[in-house]
C-alpha cells in the first residue's frame, strides 16, 4: 500500500469516528458503511498500483504509443449536518502519474468548488468547509484537473465526479395535507364476526386491550379516512424515512393502520346523540418506530353523522285543545310535535289518527318545515251532539332504517282531547225541502206549504219567520211569522209566471241577528182557465169549379194552458152553421194497424179480406169512408162479431162507434191519433162568385178540460176564378161582372163616348156666357 492510500484509509477512519458520535441506531449504520468504505478504498488503491489497471473512463494515447493511465480517486461521500470545528475530509483525487514530488497541481471546478469544497493542490485532498443539508441538496457535481505545475499543461483529461451528501435522520415526519376532517356514521360496525371486535353486548361493542391491536391488524372497523405523513430523509438509505402511525389520543374509539394511515372505528356504539365529534391525535414516527426515531403528529376531527336510530317520542301523553262548534271545516285546532333526537331527514315525521271517531271528525297533516302535526276540523262540530272528542294521534318516522329495527318500534302515540265550545247558532230549517206547489186558481190566503226551523242550541229559543222581500217584490206570498205557513198574497197566473223563487228567513225571537236563510221554489200548477183559439185569422180560397170533398184549408189552434196529459182539441161547426151545405169540417186523423186493412179488396166482405205481409206493412189515414164502410158492413148483417176495436177514440165520434155495437173481439184494429188539427172540405159542386163571393164559416174549438173550455173562430173563404190547373186568377166579383158583360171592343167604344161627352161638356160651358145671357130686368123671348 502506498503512503497516499494509507493516508486515505486513515482519513476515512477518522470520518467514521466522527459519525460514531451520532446517537442511537444511526452510528451503527454509519459505522457499517464506513467499514465498507475503508475496505473499498484499500481495494481500489491496491488494484490501482498493479500494472495494467486503468480508469474505466477514456484513456489518453501519448507519443510513442504509450497509453496514459487516467484518474484514480475514492468514491466521495460527505455526511450532512457536520458540526465539527475543522473542515470535514471528503476524499482525495490522485493521478497515477503523481510521483509525490509536488510537480502536479490538482484543481477542481463545478458546484461548490472553492467555497464549499476546497482541494489541496499538492495532495489532492478535498475538504468540506460548510455544513451540508441533504434535504436541500443531495449531491454536487464537480470536475477535476491535474496540470503540470511548471507548464500548466493538462496531464490527465478533465474528469467529472460527484460528491454525495450522506443522509442522517434529522427530519421528523410531517403531515402536510392537514387539517384533517373526516366523518363516519354512528353505530358503524367494526367487524362482521370477530368476537373481540364485536364486543360483549350491543351496548358495549368495543375493542380494548389486545382486542384493539388485533382488530387493527385484521383491518376490522369502519374506515373513516386516511392520513399520510412525509419524511424529508432519504427513503433509499436506512430507515430514516420509514414512517409508522399510531393513535396518541382517542384510541378508545378509533384505531389507525400503522402502515397505511387508514383510521378506523374501534367501537360499534358510537352515538351521535351522545357525542357528535371526536378530536383524534395521530402520530407518525420514522425509523420504523424504533427507539430514537423522530415523530410528528396531527389532530384529526372526526364528525359522527346521524342515522335513524331514535324513534319519535311525544313529550306529553295528553294534549288538550278547545274549538268553537261553528269552526269551519279545515280550521286548525292545534299543533302537537313528537321529538326526535336524530337530525336531517331522519326527523321527518308523518302523523295519523288511529281511532275511528277521530278519523271521521278530524284530520291531521304534517308541517314540512317544523315537523309538527296540524289537527284540523274535517266535519262540522256540534256542541249539542258531543262536547268532547278524544283523538289518538300517532307519529312515525317517514324513513326507517331496516338495520335498526331491533332497537324498537319507530312510532309513538299521544291522546288529544278536543273540547267543543257552545256558540249561539241561528235556527236550522227542518227538513231541507226547497220545492212547493200550488194551483194557479188558489184563492188569496191559500196555504202553499209550511217551513220549519228549530234553534239547535240547548236553550231552544222560539223561532220567527219572514220573507226576504227583495226576492218577492210584488208580495205574491206571505208567511205566518209564528208558524212558518206560506200563503198566497195575490191571485196567481201560471201563464204569467209559472215559477217563483223566494228566500225565507228564520231568526231567534229574542235575537234577530241569528238568522238563517232558505231558498224556496214555488211551482204554479196549471188549471184549464184559457180557452183554445185559432192559431191565426185563417183565410181560404175555393175555386168556382171545385169538386165535393176537396181540401181547401187545414186549421190548428193554440192554448196557453199546459195540461199534464197534453192538449186534445175537438173541432166542429158552430151551431149557427148547422144549415151549412157548402163545407164540411173533419178533425180526426187516424191510422189503421194490423192485422186487417180495408184498403185492399174494399168491396169484399170483411170476413173475406185476407191478411198478408203487404197488408201488414201498409198504413194509411183512417178516413170517414172507412167508418161508412164499417156501418155498411154492419147493415149487411155481418153478425154480432166486432168489426173494430178502438184503442183511442175521439169523443166526438164515440156515439158513432157505439152505434155499430163494438165488442171485445176484433177483426181489425183502428188506432185513432189526434193531431189537434181540422180539415175543411167542400161539400157541393162548383161555386158562383156572382151569387156569393165570400163565405164566413164559424168553427167551434173545444179543449179536453177539465173543465172543457171553448171558443169560436171564423174561417173566411173567398170564391175565386182559377185556371185549368187550379191556380187562382182573381177573387174580385166586380171585375168578374165587367169582364163577363163587355168585350174589348165595347170597352173601347165606351171609353170613346165618355171622352166625347167630356169634351162636349167643356165646350158648352165655355159658350154659355155669350149666348145665354139675359138682360137685367128682361125675359127670355122666343
Amino acid at each position: 500500500m502506498s503512503a497516499s492510500s494509507l493516508k486515505a484509509t486513515l482519513h476515512a477512519a477518522s470520518r467514521c469516528a466522527v459519525v460514531m458520535a451520532l446517537p442511537g441506531f444511526s452510528w451503527t449504520v454509519f459505522l457499517l458503511l464506513c467499514t465498507l468504505e475503508q475496505l473499498g478504498a484499500l481495494a481500489i488503491h491496491t488494484e490501482a498500483g498493479r500494472p495494467g489497471l486503468e480508469q474505466s473512463g477514456d484513456s489518453m494515447l501519448l507519443a510513442g504509443g504509450r497509453v496514459k493511465r487516467g484518474w484514480v480517486w475514492n468514491q466521495f461521500f460527505v455526511v450532512e449536518e457536520y458540526t465539527g470545528t475543522e473542515p470535514l475530509y471528503v476524499g482525495k483525487i490522485h493521478s497515477d502519474s503523481d510521483e509525490g514530488d509536488g510537480s502536479i497541481k490538482y484543481t477542481i471546478s463545478g458546484e461548490g468548488a472553492g467555497t464549499i469544497f476546497l482541494i489541496d493542490e499538492v495532495t489532492g485532498d478535498i475538504h468540506a468547509t460548510e455544513r451540508l443539508d441533504r434535504e436541500q441538496k443531495t449531491f454536487y457535481t464537480l470536475r477535476a484537473q491535474a496540470r503540470d505545475r511548471q507548464t500548466n499543461q493538462l496531464l490527465e483529461p478533465e474528469s467529472e465526479f460527484i460528491i454525495k451528501v450522506q443522509d442522517i435522520n434529522d427530519s421528523e415526519p410531517r403531515f402536510l395535507e392537514g387539517p384533517y376532517i373526516g366523518s363516519v356514521a354512528e353505530l358503524s360496525p367494526i367487524g362482521p364476526s370477530f368476537p373481540l371486535c364485536r364486543g360483549r353486548s350491543k351496548e358495549q361493542r368495543s375493542c380494548d386491550g389486545m382486542g384493539v391491536s388485533l382488530c387493527q391488524e385484521l383491518g376490522y372497523g369502519t374506515s373513516v379516512m386516511k392520513v399520510m405523513a412525509s419524511d424529508a430523509d432519504d427513503p433509499t438509505y436506512g430507515s430514516s424515512a420509514r414512517v409508522v402511525y399510531s393513535v396518541l389520543e382517542g384510541e378508545q374509539h378509533f384505531t389507525v393502520d400503522s402502515k397505511t394511515g387508514v383510521i378506523r372505528t374501534a367501537v360499534a356504539n358510537l352515538d351521535r346523540e351522545t357525542q357528535d365529534r371526536y378530536e383524534v391525535v395521530i402520530q407518525a414516527t420514522d425509523m420504523a418506530g424504533q427507539l430514537g426515531g423522530l415523530s410528528g403528529s396531527t389532530t384529526v376531527t372526526i364528525v359522527i353523522t346521524d342515522v335513524n336510530d331514535n324513534p319519535p317520542r311525544f313529550p306529553q301523553k295528553m294534549y288538550q285543545f278547545s274549538v268553537v262548534e261553528t269552526a269551519l271545516v279545515g280550521s286548525a285546532i292545534g299543533r302537537v310535535k313528537a321529538e326526535d333526537s336524530d337530525v336531517g331527514e331522519n326527523t321527518d315525521m308523518t302523523y295519523q289518527i288511529k281511532d275511528e271517531d277521530g278519523v271521521q271528525m278530524f284530520k291531521v297533516t304534517t308541517d314540512s318545515n317544523t315537523q309538527e302535526a296540524i289537527i284540523t276540523v274535517q266535519k262540522p262540530l256540534d256542541y249539542e251532539a258531543k262536547t268532547v272528542h278524544t283523538v289518538v294521534v300517532e307519529a312515525l318516522n317517514k324513513f326507517v332504517d331496516p338495520r335498526f329495527v331491533d332497537l324498537g318500534t319507530f312510532r309513538d302515540q299521544t291522546i288529544v282531547r278536543v273540547s267543543v265550545l257552545d256558540v249561539d247558532e241561528p235556527p236550522e230549517f227542518q227538513p231541507p225541502s226547497d220545492l212547493m206547489e200550488v194551483q194557479e186558481d188558489a184563492y188569496v190566503g191559500s196555504v202553499v206549504g209550511v217551513v220549519t226551523a228549530l234553534d239547535p242550541d240547548a236553550a231552544n229559543n222560539p223561532v220567527r219567520y219572514a220573507i226576504d222581500r227583495n226576492t218577492d217584490l210584488e208580495r205574491i206570498f206571505d208567511i205566518d211569522a209564528n208558524t212558518g205557513a206560506i200563503v198566497t198574497g195575490k191571485v196567481l197566473d201560471r201563464e204569467t209566471a209559472g215559477w217563483h223563487n223566494i228566500t225565507v228567513l228564520a231568526m231567534e225571537a229574542d235575537n234577530h241577528s241569528q238568522v238563517s236563510r232558505a231558498s224556496l221554489r214555488i211551482r204554479i200548477l196549471d188549471v184549464n182557465d184559457n180557452p183554445p183559439e185559432l192559431a191565426t185569422p185563417y183565410e181560404a180560397a175555393v175555386c168556382e169549379d171545385a169538386k165535393p170533398g176537396q181540401l181547401i184549408q187545414t186549421i190548428s189552434v193554440v192554448d196557453r194552458d199546459e195540461p199534464q196529459s197534453g192538449h186534445h182539441f175537438y173541432f166542429t161547426l158552430a151551431p149557427e152553421a148547422t144549415n151549412n151545405h157548402h163545407f164540411s169540417l173533419l178533425d180526426i186523423q187516424a191510422s189503421l194497424t194490423e192485422p186487417w186493412l180495408p184498403s185492399r179488396n174494399a168491396d169484399a166482405p170483411l170476413d173475406q179480406r185476407k191478411k198478408g205481409p203487404k197488408a201488414r206493412a201498409s198504413r194509411r189515414p183512417f178516413a170517414l169512408a172507412d167508418l161508412q164502410l164499417i156501418l155498411s158492413e154492419r147493415a149487411r148483417g155481418f153478425g154480432n162479431d166486432s168489426l173494430v176495436c178502438v184503442r183511442r177514440a175521439h169523443p166526438a165520434l164515440l156515439s158513432l162507434f157505439l152505434s155499430v155495437h163494438l165488442l171485445t173481439s176484433c177483426i181489425f184494429t183502428a188506432e185513432l191519433q189526434n193531431h189537434n188539427t181540422a180539415a175543411v172540405h167542400t161539400q157541393r159542386v162548383g161555386f158562383n162568385r156572382q151569387e156569393q163571393d165570400i163565405y164566413f164559416l164559424p168553427i167551434l174549438v173545444v179543449d179536453s178540460g177539465p173543465p172543457a173550455l171553448s171558443s169560436t173562430g171564423t174561417l173566411t173563404i173567398r170564391v175565386c176564378g182559377c185556371d185549368s190547373t187550379g191556380a187562382i186568377q182573381s177573387c174580385n166579383s166586380t171585375a168578374y161582372v165587367m169582364s163577363a158583360a163587355l168585350s174589348p171592343g165595347a170597352l173601347i167604344a165606351l171609353l170613346v163616348c165618355i171622352l166625347i161627352l167630356i169634351v162636349y161638356t167643356l165646350t158648352g160651358t165655355a159658350l154659355q156666357p155669350a149666348c145665354c145671357s139675359i138682360p137685367k130686368g128682361g125675359s127670355l123671348d122666343g
